[in-house]
């Protein structure tokens, strides 16, 4: 892939021609504040991808749910299945900084693509962080290439925010050989689609000290799926439950140790909400533009929207807001790459501020198209609906409150 030869030293061979005539934002609303040349780079590599291979195509894939796993393969031959996993293995090696850029990037053209790609990246970085030698060089290439497609499986009918009370179970077989999986995930994106299933279960006591986390492949006997779930946005991503049925797992697809489940989700959602944030400002970026174009444009009352004071005012509010959650989900990044005491927390900090602002700015770019806004062939309710989820998922806006209380308050 282009990364690949930009981080052999090679420098970037520029296959992906510049967009027309759309006119960059600098100032204000700059994607590429505080960015070093090599980030500014992977930025410029994922923007032009997202123009011309996704967004010509992201409102069919929105209204008719199409999962372009073609387009994904062709991402990870950029480099991005294994953006943050290390190369060893054949992952990019880059940083969670240079993740959260490229995921921004990728999400001003679709959202909901560029989130299932986050959450593919997540499952990668576990096989390579917590699996063992075998297990890594067995499942991280394949992974990493976007040969195999990966889910996150922690939520479950009865345990959403409540997590670590989940109920699927992992007994081991009476040859010692397997562990036998019974229960049901919910809300799993790529369901049904996935080859490989990351899945958190109870092998021991209560709570959270009581689960593993075992490597589940599709076609392993007992693994069978729910209906394909039909959401409000997240189209281009296939949602399903997904079953086990005495599901055989063998002993040897344990990642980590027995117990280590737990912490280990929990550390690969720290990344998932810096990454889920990043598809937020993406998606409000692009909203952004949109409306001021809108604004240069549209008239009413013998003048352009741009002539209005209150809508001055609406857009550089809605600039400001965006250039906070950026930043906040770059400091994030750092926190993570630097591997800081207080990581959790500023994650969490993160996805509440710019999940929530991001949601806001999309929602004030419909309300700038007016009647238009409301119908489907423009954008911004695409964006709005693709970002309203990510108010919920990966830790639910108030359990990131909850965090930040609990740190605050801690004695």
């Amino acid at each position: 892939g282009m990364l690949r030869l930009a981080l052999g030293g090679r420098g970037f061979t520029r296959v992906l021609p510049c967009v027309g005539n759309v006119r960059k934002f600098t100032g204000a609303a700059d994607p590429s504040i505080g960015l070093t040349d090599d980030q500014r780079e992977f930025q410029e590599v994922a923007k032009n991808f997202a123009d011309n291979e996704m967004f010509p195509h992201a409102e069919k894939w929105d209204g008719e749910q199409i999962f372009p796993k073609e387009v994904l393969k062709e991402l990870a031959n950029l480099g991005f299945g294994g953006i943050y996993v290390s190369d060893e293995f054949g992952g990019t090696g880059l940083t969670r900084v240079d993740a959260a850029v490229i995921f921004e990037a990728l999400a001003t053209a679709c959202p909901s693509t560029t989130a299932y790609l986050s959450i593919h990246n997540m499952c990668t970085w576990i096989v390579d962080t917590f699996g063992n030698a075998q297990q890594r060089e067995k499942y991280v290439p394949g992974l990493a290439s976007m040969e195999k497609f990966s889910s996150y499986c922690l939520t479950e009918p009865g345990s959403g925010s409540d997590a670590a009370s989940l109920s699927t179970t992992a007994k081991k077989s009476e040859d010692g050989k397997h562990f036998v999986l019974n229960g049901e995930k919910a809300f799993i994106s790529g369901g049904g689609e996935s080859d490989v299933y990351i899945v958190m279960c109870r092998t021991g006591g209560p709570g959270p000290k009581g689960i593993s986390c075992l490597l589940v492949e599709k076609d392993f006997p007992g693994v069978s799926f729910g209906k394909k779930e039909n959401k409000l946005g997240w189209n281009s991503q296939p949602t399903r439950a997904v079953v086990f049925s005495d599901c055989l797992v063998p002993v040897e697809n344990m990642l980590g140790n027995e117990g280590e489940g737990f912490r280990i989700a929990m550390k690969a959602l720290d990344g998932g909400r810096i990454n889920i944030a990043a598809c937020s400002v993406g998606g409000a970026h692009a909203c952004l533009e949109m409306a001021r174009d809108h604004m240069l444009v549209r008239k009413q009352f013998g003048q352009t929207l741009s002539n209005f004071q209150y809508l001055q005012f609406k857009l550089a509010d809605m600039a400001i807001d965006l250039t906070a959650a950026r930043q906040m989900v770059r400091t994030a990044a750092a926190k993570v790459d630097a591997n800081d005491a207080d990581k959790a927390v500023y994650c969490a900090m993160a996805k509440r501020f710019s999940t929530d602002a991001s949601y806001r700015i999309c929602d004030d770019a419909l309300q700038l198209f007016g009647g238009y806004g409301y119908l489907k062939d423009y954008h911004p309710q695409r964006y709005l609906r693709d970002l309203r989820v990510h108010q919920i998922l990966e830790g639910t806006n108030e359990v990131m409150r909850m965090i930040v209380a609990r740190d605050l308050l801690k004695e």
